[in-house]
């Protein structure tokens, strides 16, 4: 099975950056997609970016141009940079990663990191 493990999480006021990391470990062969989802206190999880193996990347429309997804694909490892923050990036920010395995698709998940936007 794939692990994922986040990291980078906390305290930062409005205007500030984080960077997040991910990695993943165990199974990781056929992961084709890694990403972060966010889910803020009574809101949907909801997806702020993914990235696949050739580094396009896909981003929320609130996150586009303040947000940069990185995969270092030998380390297994995905980033997300987050500068200009504001408070309604509040949440807890979860890792996902997809595997591709015959016909079949697998959706892992980080247990989340937390990321507190507050003046």
């Amino acid at each position: 099975q794939v692990h994922l493990v986040e990291s980078g999480g906390g305290l930062v006021q409005p205007g500030g950056s984080l960077r997040l990391s991910c990695a993943a470990s165990g199974t990781t062969r056929y992961i084709y997609v890694m990403g972060w989802y966010r889910q803020a206190p009574g809101k949907q999880r909801e997806l702020v970016a993914t990235i696949i193996q050739s580094g396009s990347a896909n981003y929320a429309e609130d996150v586009k141009g303040r947000f940069t997804i990185s995969r270092d694909n030998a380390k297994e490892t995905v980033y997300l940079q987050m500068n200009h923050l504001k408070p309604e990036d509040t949440g807890v920010y979860y890792c996902y990663a997809a595997q591709s395995v015959l016909d079949d698709e697998h959706d892992h998940w980080g247990q989340g990191t937390q990321v507190t936007v507050s003046a």
